[in-house]
């Protein structure tokens, strides 16, 4: 897996990789990360997908990121609830 780019986008951390023919966008935002795989044919470059990371496609990834700590907050309070066996 090679990485290609590092950038900063509204407080997420994106790296772009080529690996098997495959670009993988993976965004991350603290203990969090949502990761994208396209062909690597379907772009003429490496600048060509990250036009993907359009203001849409990020507030989209951002909201996730928003439901996946939600989740996990949540998980992780079930978890922790005493059982009641004292």
């Amino acid at each position: 897996m090679r990485v290609l780019k590092e950038l900063s986008i509204q407080g997420c951390k994106v790296t772009l990789y080529l690996w098997n023919n495959r670009y993988l966008i993976k965004m991350e935002q603290g203990y969090l990360e949502q990761t994208f795989k396209v062909d690597q044919f379907e772009f003429d470059d490496d600048s060509s997908v990250l036009r993907l990371l359009d203001e849409r496609f990020v507030e989209e990834a951002l909201g996730r990121f928003d439901d996946m700590g939600h989740s996990l907050h949540a998980a992780l309070q079930r978890v922790n609830e005493p059982d009641g066996d004292g």
